[in-house]
């Protein structure tokens, strides 16, 4: 593989006359091979979408709410009425519920995007990549982006991180043509500055972490001189703050009563909720609402450090290439070398070097939340770095230490890809030894063909092979990965990529509505636990079993606020009945916690309450509140415990005002069984 970082006005000087460009059009090789990348990436993220149902229910019930509802689509609220939003900003929520307005809502409508931004992340990769090196380096940076394996399960599921990897991808493009140019830098810097300020409208602060990674690659290596580079800096600021501040301050500025409850805030406040729970909370592990976490909690991250990537429920995610990834942007920095400020090498390495390396060190010791799937963020630095280093190293690779370094990079992710396809010894045991041995052999490849006097054409050839063997070690595993995430069903609130029993915690969901097992057994555990009468429930064995009940509250147990049954444990009679008593209501049914009320709402298509928000904490509303709208006949029934896992979420164990309400529904209403699951009519009885 060959590839030198060219410069934009040369290969602008080579250009046809512009009568010929307009009259004429080749079909080249690179060409068609950028084509094939992408219709492979496209056909690999839409294989057997529908398996994957509706993915994440909580988010999946938002974009049915805003297939109906204009309100709810621009504020990302949960139910059609908007009572509740989710506890992100809603860009992602935005292109899915434009989506389900014109196909209507369904599985395809809904996830079907998500894997054409899986697709366009990988085609910017390429198309920054190439810029710099050469197409065939741009095809093994965008083919590594394609076959991560965490990449192949998020662009295939509807949390907001598809979005987020488009608008950073293609922020980083934005970055590269500011880089190459003198005239229009300032308005590349704006347009990179304007997608990362959607990128937080998608999944909030997350999206900065790579502003300094941009900030720098521009600042050191820009054309124009460092106060026009200033300048620009600036006014990519504001573009970032208006195209990120305009969806906020209107959130702000409405009277709450014009607008939905902010989910996951306190305060009913967007900002709180930026800066709380989805901001600095994340870090600290202060997070007000939080469904666990805190600092060091295995069970939501394990402890923290710079093993955490490598290790646990993360390594099997995301680590495949990290090593080589790191290895790759020192391989970038010390081929510079003393040259000119505006070596193409060396910003590339501040460009998607600083993304990796500032996001990977921020998730790897944040105290907070964090999940597997959250390594998605890294996947695009280092398919980028790889090809870079590779393209360096292999045009030096008859001086002894570039293909000493090529060599040693073969085996150390040989090594590790055997160690991570180790952790499940009984999934195509074979497998991890044809990395190990083809990594082994490839490194021995490289040392000795630079050594032997062969004809050219013998030596490209022996090349090739060296090449094919290096990239079958380096990529097999994670491939073999991506296939077992798109062969296998991923639902729930944590999907994690590759095969039952990957990493420490293992696959949340597998069936419709997944989640923590069926009753909130923490993930990679078989625990099953009973509820007791008073609020005192017993532990699994091996895992954490369901929290116990106040005598006659009706909720149901952790499960319910982690993704529950699903859609498939909602029974016919329940949806008729809210269907049949939907008419003249604001909400045809209220339940504790979002995610018991999502697959109750999308089964029957009428508005759901979602009480306390998505893990039932969130003070909305308040038991006056509820009151007010039960005896203004706002809302019909209260959904109870279900058989299938939804409806009651936490109930009375956490406290609060889901406690107080589920208990005032429990004293003053008849309870009756409708399916399996209790119903409570609220139009009739002593509080009615």
């Amino acid at each position: 593989m060959s590839g030198v970082a060219v410069d934009p006005a040369d290969a602008r000087s080579r250009q046809a006359s512009p009568r010929s460009l307009s009259t004429t059009y080749t079909l080249s090789r690179d060409k068609i091979l950028y084509g094939g990348l992408l219709v492979l990436t496209a056909i690999a993220y839409l294989w057997g979408l529908s398996k994957n149902g509706y993915a994440n229910e909580y988010y999946a019930a938002a974009v049915q709410a805003g297939s109906t509802s204009w309100k709810a689509w621009f504020f990302g609220s949960f139910d059609s009425s908007s009572f509740i939003t989710v506890d992100k900003t809603p860009a992602s929520l935005w292109v899915m519920g434009l989506s389900a307005r014109i196909f209507g809502f369904n599985t395809w409508s809904m996830l079907v995007p998500e894997a054409l931004m899986g697709v366009a992340s990988v085609g910017f990769v390429y198309v920054s990549v190439r810029r710099w090196f050469s197409a065939n380096v741009g095809l093994l940076a965008g083919g590594i982006l394609a076959l991560t394996p965490v990449a192949v399960l998020m662009f295939r599921f509807n949390n907001p991180d598809a979005l987020l990897i488009l608008l950073l991808c293609s922020g980083a493009w934005a970055v590269t043509r500011a880089i190459d140019s003198t005239k229009y830098a300032a308005r590349w810097m704006i347009l990179a500055g304007a997608l990362v300020g959607f990128g937080f409208l998608t999944k909030m602060l997350q999206a900065f972490l790579i502003l300094p990674a941009f900030g720098i690659a521009y600042l050191v290596a820009g054309k124009p001189a460092l106060g026009k580079r200033l300048v620009h800096l600036v006014l990519a600021t504001v573009s970032l703050i208006v195209s990120a501040g305009w969806w906020v301050a209107i959130v702000e500025l409405l009277p709450a009563s014009a607008r939905p409850y902010i989910g996951g805030s306190s305060t009913n406040s967007i900002l709180e909720l930026t800066l709380g729970y989805n901001g600095l909370g994340r870090l600290s592990g202060n997070e007000s609402g939080s469904v666990g976490g805190g600092v060091g909690n295995p069970g939501w991250g394990g402890a923290t450090g710079l093993r955490r990537l490598f290790g646990g429920e993360f390594g099997s995610q995301i680590s495949w290439l990290l090593p080589a990834a790191l290895l790759s942007t020192v391989v970038l920095v010390v081929a510079a070398g003393k040259a000119p400020r505006t070596h193409k090498p060396r910003a590339f390495a501040l460009l998607w070097g600083g993304w990796l390396v500032v996001t990977g060190l921020v998730f790897s010791y944040m105290q907070g939340i964090i999940h597997p799937y959250y390594m998605i963020a890294l996947a695009p630095a280092i398919g980028a770095l790889i090809g870079g280093a590779m393209s360096v190293l292999w045009r030096r690779r008859a001086e002894w230490l570039p293909r000493a370094t090529l060599a040693g990079g073969a085996l150390l992710t040989a090594g590790w890809s055997f160690a991570l396809l180790n952790a499940t010894p009984s999934w195509h045991p074979w497998l991890r030894w044809v990395v190990l041995i083809t990594g082994v052999l490839a490194a021995g490849l490289l040392m000795l063909l630079p050594e032997l006097t062969l004809p050219r054409t013998a030596a490209r050839r022996a090349g090739l092979v060296a090449a094919t063997v290096l990239a079958v070690s380096a990529l097999a595993g994670p491939t073999a990965y991506a296939a077992s995430t798109i062969s296998t069903a991923h639902t729930g609130a944590i999907p994690t990529a590759g095969p039952a029993g990957a990493g420490g915690m293992g696959r949340m969901g597998g069936g419709p509505g997944g989640g923590f097992g069926r009753m909130g057994t923490p993930p990679g555990q078989t625990g099953t636990g009973t509820t007791g009468p008073n609020g005192t429930g017993t532990t699994g064995q091996n895992g954490t079993g369901t929290t116990g009940q106040p005598q006659g509250a009706p909720g149901g147990g952790v499960g319910g606020f982690l993704g529950g049954g699903g859609t498939s444990g909602v029974s016919s009679e329940l949806v008729t009945l809210l269907q049949e008593g939907a008419k003249g209501y604001t909400w045809a049914a209220a339940a504790v916690t979002a995610n018991g009320a999502a697959p109750v709402q999308i089964a029957s298509g009428e508005p759901i309450m979602a009480i306390g928000g998505f893990n039932g904490t969130d003070p909305a509303p308040s038991l006056a509140e509820f009151k007010e709208l039960v005896a203004q006949g706002k809302i019909h029934y209260f959904i109870g415990s279900g058989g299938g896992g939804f409806g009651g979420g936490f109930g009375g164990g956490r406290g609060g005002t889901s406690n107080e309400i589920a208990t005032w529904v429990a004293d003053n209403f008849q309870s009756q069984t409708v399916g399996s699951t209790t119903i409570y009519d609220l139009s009739t009885g002593t509080g009615a």
